[in-house]
C-alpha cells in the first residue's frame, strides 16, 4: 500500500487507530464503545476529523504548537527540498539550515549566542540540566549541582524533566525522581501564599526563592529553572517586580537562570520570547513547540557565550567538553522548517497581530467575567490566556475538574477546540486555557469566546 495523505478509507483509518495507536494522556477505555477522534486535515486555524467534522482550533494543535497555522505549503516545500538535498547527519558535523537558523534565532535574543539542537522540549530541558551538572563538576567540585524549579511550572515528560516539574498529578506514580531538584513557591497573585501586601507580592514571591536557596545552601544551587509565564499550570503571569528580584537573587548567589520558553517562545505572547517582556537576561533558554509550528520536530537549548565557553576552558580535553548527543538533533527538517516559520512571523507582522488580537481576547474574556460569577480570574499575555473557574469568588474555592471537562466537551460539540488544565493538580484543574494561532482574527476570537459563553450559559 502506498501512503497518500489525500486518499484513504476513513473507516479503516479510525479502526486501525482504535486497535493499534496508544494516544497521549488518554484513557482508552471509552474507545471500547466509541471511535477515537482522528484529525485528517488542517488549514489556517481549522482542522477536520475523519468523519468530516470541522473545528476551530483555539489551542494551536492542542498543545500550544501550530503558531503560524495549518497548511503552510512554503514550510512543507522547504522541508521537502532540504530532505531531498540532505536529510540527516549527526550534529557532530554542521548542516546548512542549522547554521542559518542558529544565527537567525540568536539575532532575536540579545545576549545569547549558542544553539544546541534536539527534538523535544523535554530533551531541551534535559540538555540544560546536564549543562548545569557538568559546570558544577568543572567549576565547583560537584557541589553546585541543584536545580530549583517552581510550583505549578512544567518542564517535560521524562523522569528528570518531571523531577523539575511542580505539578503533582503529572508526577504521580512515576517516582522515585532524580535527586537534586528542589521546588520553590509559585507566584500566582490570585492565590497568594500569605497575607502579604499584594502591592509587593511579586517581590515577596521572589524572596521565597531566596529562602529556599539559603535553606539548601547557596553553594549547592547551580540553576533556577522557570517558565516566563506558567503555562499548563494555569496561565500564570508573574506579578510586578517578580522578575527583577529573581534576577537579583540569581546574580547574588551565582546561580544560572534557565528560562523554559517551550510554550511562550516564538511569538506566543507578542514578543519573540516571553522573558523579553520583563527585561530579563537569562543564561540558558530552552524552546520547542512553536519553533517550527509543528511542521518538523525541533527544540533548542540556547546559551550565552559565557556558558558555552565553560566547556572549552578545561585542562581535561578528553572529558571537559559537553559530552552529549541528540540523534534527531541532526535532522535537517527542523531548522529548515524553523527558518521559514520565523520568516512568516516577520513578513506577516504576526507579533503585532498577537498584541492586537490578544488585547481583544482579554477584553472579551473580561466581559465573560462580568457576566458569570463562576469566573474568578482572567490572566495571560498576548494570544496566551486563561481563566479560573471557582465556586465562590470570595472563597476562591475551585470548581471540580468535571466542569472544565464538560465546558471543553460542549465547545467541541459546537466546533471549537479549547484547552484546560488537565490532571495536573489535586484541586486546581480549574483553568480554561486558550492559545489560538498567531494568525487569529477578531472573527476567530469572537467565535471562540461565543462558544465558551454558550457552554457557560448551559453548564455553569
Amino acid at each position: 500500500m502506498t501512503y497518500n495523505a489525500h486518499e484513504f478509507d476513513a473507516k479503516e483509518v479510525v479502526g486501525n487507530d482504535r486497535d493499534h495507536v496508544w494516544h497521549h494522556i488518554t484513557q482508552h477505555k471509552p474507545f471500547e464503545n466509541a471511535d477515537p477522534m482522528v484529525i485528517v486535515k488542517g488549514e489556517g486555524m481549522r482542522v477536520w476529523d475523519a468523519k468530516g467534522n470541522e473545528y476551530l482550533d483555539a489551542v494551536s494543535g492542542a498543545v500550544w504548537t501550530v503558531n503560524v497555522g495549518y497548511g503552510r505549503t512554503e514550510i512543507a516545500d522547504a522541508v521537502r527540498e532540504q530532505l531531498v538535498t540532505m536529510n540527516y547527519f549527526a550534529q557532530t558535523a554542521g548542516n546548512v539550515p542549522a547554521a542559518l537558523f542558529a544565527e537567525k534565532l540568536v539575532s532575536k535574543m540579545p545576549g545569547m549566542s549558542r544553539v544546541y539542537y534536539s527534538n523535544s522540549g523535554s530533551e531541551a530541558n534535559e540538555k540544560a540540566f546536564k549543562i548545569v551538572r557538568q559546570i558544577a563538576q568543572k567549576k565547583y567540585g560537584g557541589k553546585k549541582y541543584k536545580v530549583l524549579f517552581r510550583e505549578r511550572d512544567y518542564h517535560g515528560t521524562t523522569i528528570t524533566a518531571l523531577s523539575a516539574t511542580g505539578q503533582f498529578e503529572r508526577k504521580n506514580q512515576y517516582g522515585p525522581f532524580t535527586p537534586g531538584f528542589v521546588e520553590v513557591p509559585h507566584c500566582c497573585e490570585y492565590r497568594p501564599q500569605s497575607d502579604a501586601d499584594l502591592e509587593n507580592y511579586g517581590v515577596w514571591a521572589a524572596d521565597q526563592i531566596e529562602k529556599v536557596i539559603l535553606a539548601e545552601g547557596p553553594e549547592t544551587v547551580g540553576a533556577l529553572c522557570l517558565e516566563p509565564i506558567t503555562a499548563g499550570g494555569g496561565v500564570i503571569e508573574p506579578p510586578r517586580g517578580y522578575w527583577d528580584r529573581v534576577q537579583e537573587i540569581c546574580k547574588k548567589y551565582d546561580i544560572l537562570l534557565h528560562i523554559d520558553e517551550v510554550v511562550c517562545g516564538l511569538g506566543r505572547t507578542g514578543e519573540w520570547f516571553g522573558y523579553q517582556h520583563y527585561g530579563v537576561k537569562p543564561d540558558i533558554v530552552t524552546m520547542a513547540k512553536g519553533v517550527a509550528s509543528g511542521y518538523a520536530a525541533i527544540s533548542c537549548t540556547v546559551t550565552t557565550e559565557e556558558v558555552f565557553s565553560a566547556f572549552k576552558e578545561d585542562d581535561d580535553a578528553r572529558m571537559g567538553y559537553f559530552r552529549d548527543i541528540s540523534t534527531f538533533g541532526g535532522c535537517t527538517a527542523g531548522p529548515a522548517a524553523a527558518l521559514v516559520n520565523m520568516e512568516i512571523i516577520e513578513r506577516e507582522n504576526l507579533l503585532d497581530n498577537v498584541k492586537i488580537q490578544g488585547e481583544y481576547l482579554r477584553g472579551r474574556l473580561n466581559q465573560l467575567q462580568e457576566k458569570y460569577d463562576i469566573i474568578g480570574d482572567v490572566r495571560g499575555k498576548g494570544l496566551f490566556a486563561g481563566f479560573e473557574l471557582v465556586k465562590d469568588r470570595e472563597t476562591k474555592e475551585p470548581v471540580d475538574e468535571s466542569l472544565p471537562m464538560a465546558i471543553a466537551a460542549h465547545c467541541m460539540q459546537n466546533g471549537v477546540i479549547i484547552g484546560r488544565t488537565n490532571r495536573s493538580f489535586e484541586e486546581f484543574n480549574n483553568t480554561i486555557c486558550l492559545s489560538p494561532a498567531l494568525i487569529a482574527t477578531q472573527a476567530d476570537i469572537d467565535r471562540i469566546v461565543d462558544a465558551i459563553d454558550a457552554a457557560l450559559a448551559e453548564l455553569a
